[in-house]
């Protein structure tokens, strides 16, 4: 990933634990929407924007993702024995505009 080459880089078991309580609370709101759903679901978002370093969700999800696979596919090796290349990251950013964490913008 571009950036500072100096970055943490989140757990995996974190990563997924943060994506498995984020769509557990989005549905939870989506079904029921309360103060309290809607605030679990921005605590959450929040949290996993902090952890991938980005101030969208769009944006945490992807890097998410991209982390995950390439700790994944770190270990993979083909058949002939050599390693895997590391897929290409997704940008953390978007372009102008970019929307802050709030939680405003997850309104169903």
């Amino acid at each position: 990933m571009k950036g500072n080459p100096y970055m943490l880089v989140p757990d995996p078991k974190v990563l997924r634990t943060l994506l498995t309580r984020y769509a557990e609370n989005r549905f939870a709101h989506a079904q029921n929407p309360t103060p309290e759903s809607k605030q679990a679901l921005d605590d959450v978002t929040y949290t996993l924007c902090v952890t991938t370093s980005t101030t969208r969700i769009e944006a945490a999800l992807a890097v998410a993702d991209a982390l995950l696979a390439r700790t994944c596919c770190a270990h993979a090796v083909e058949p002939t024995g050599t390693v895997m290349p590391e897929p290409v990251p997704v940008p953390a950013q978007g372009a102008q505009g970019e929307q802050k964490v709030s939680g405003a913008h997850l309104a169903a």
